[in-house]
């Protein structure tokens, strides 16, 4: 479990960091709220409909593995904010979060599910949000501290980093459990 939550403590990170300096970034490209609304709301409606297929993909390819594939694959997402310049690339950016965000969602519940027992569920689950809500804090103050010396493009890479990072420890997570 250790290892799960060092995991999942980087990417929460990332994604606590990144989400609030995300929406300034969106809103130098957009014209209006009601372009930002929108935005916002592919991304929820687009993990709504993705969530339906999830599961199903995470009863066939398991849990961890889609957890690793939602770490790489929002690094490498990362890595292109900085490159966003219209707001339609912003559009299809929040269609692509919200594949993501269903994937990490449905994968993490499955995930915590299956290695947590009934007895100490809620103790470890307690403490899984606790270390994790912990990490995001620290990294949301630090990040605006960050900020007055670099930009805001550096925030993303950092954050693509944080990714990265999450899904190597889950995929030695993984492999680590194949071996006992």
């Amino acid at each position: 479990m250790r290892l799960y939550i060092v995991s999942q403590s980087f990417a929460v990170m990332a994604m606590s960091v990144s989400f609030p300096f995300y929406l300034l970034f969106i809103k130098n490209i957009g014209t209006s709220f009601s372009t930002f609304g929108f935005a916002y709301g592919l991304f929820m409606i687009s993990s709504a409909c993705f969530h339906k297929f999830i599961g199903g993909i995470i009863e066939r390819y398991g849990s961890k593995l889609l957890l690793i594939v939602y770490s790489f694959g929002m690094a490498i997402l990362f890595l292109f904010i900085p490159w966003i310049s219209s707001i339609e690339q912003v559009y299809v950016f929040q269609i692509l979060l919200g594949l993501f965000g269903a994937v990490q969602k449905t994968s993490e519940k499955c995930f915590i599910s299956d290695i947590t027992n009934k007895e100490k569920r809620g103790k470890m689950i307690g403490d899984y949000h606790f270390w994790t809500s912990l990490f995001s804090a620290f990294a949301i103050i630090g990040t605006g501290f960050l900020l007055d010396y670099v930009t805001i493009m550096a925030i993303f890479y950092i954050c693509s980093l944080f990714f990265f990072i999450s899904g190597i420890v889950l995929y030695f997570y993984q492999h680590n459990e194949a071996i006992h």
